[in-house]
């Protein structure tokens, strides 16, 4: 990174702790309670973002592999693994969030509810990904395995959108099209806020990764480079 670069990306990770800060008093002290669940729902407003980030990292998976696997371009994978490592992390997330929220609406952790299934089946590829990248029997194998699995992940990510119209699951539509907003402005505006401040994070986060993969391969290259010299 140059300086400039470096400038930049501090002041980004400045904003983006400040703005989580601002996420969290906007959730526990601006936005009131809804009236059927209580403080329990405020959990939505984590849950649902990230989702979206889930599914943002998942479709950039998909466009980095699919390049990945037509271009051969070490930086297409160093993308395809970021994505990866961070969607993993945000799936994490919805899947942990997710029970704890149907606990207070089903009375029950875990359902095997159409949504919660192909949620947990979306983990499981994410997880495979990094899973055959350390396996396989060199870099660009697990590269190539791994930008498969990233398209099948893209597949179902589809699936788990359309789960609860296809098989009428019990998982809640807070959105449905061509309805009014359900939401109070307290509400939306917070909502709308958490999205914001997730996508922020996105951001940063993949800058940082990508860029500490680009200098692993840096110093990988050159101790190989050095170890042929020597040889």
């Amino acid at each position: 990174m140059t300086s400039g670069q470096n400038r930049w990306t501090l002041a980004l990770t400045a904003l983006v702790l400040i703005a989580m800060f601002v996420a969290i008093w906007m959730v526990f002290q601006y936005v009131p309670n809804e009236r059927v669940m209580g403080p329990v729902q405020k959990i939505f407003y984590f849950h649902v973002p990230a989702a979206m980030i889930t599914f943002l990292s998942v479709f950039l998976l998909m466009a980095s592999s699919i390049t990945y696997l037509w271009t051969r371009n070490q930086r297409w994978d160093r993308i395809s693994l970021a994505s990866t490592e961070i969607g993993l992390m945000f799936c994490t997330l919805v899947l942990v969030t997710g029970p704890i929220w149907a606990k207070a609406a089903w009375g029950v952790w875990w359902t095997w509810e159409a949504r919660l299934t192909t949620t947990l089946i979306l983990w499981l590829l994410l997880a495979g990904c990094l899973m055959v990248r350390g396996y396989a029997q060199n870099q660009d194998l697990g590269a190539r395995l791994a930008s498969v699995l990233g398209v099948i992940a893209a597949l179902d990510v589809v699936i788990v959108y359309k789960a609860v119209h296809w098989w009428r699951g019990q998982h809640p539509i807070v959105f449905k099209s061509g309805e009014k907003n359900p939401l109070a402005p307290e509400m939306y505006t917070t909502f709308m806020y958490c999205i914001g401040v997730f996508m922020a994070l996105f951001l940063l986060m993949m800058i940082l990764r990508v860029t500490v993969l680009a200098l692993e391969n840096r110093t990988q290259a050159l101790a190989e480079r050095r170890t042929g010299e020597l040889s």
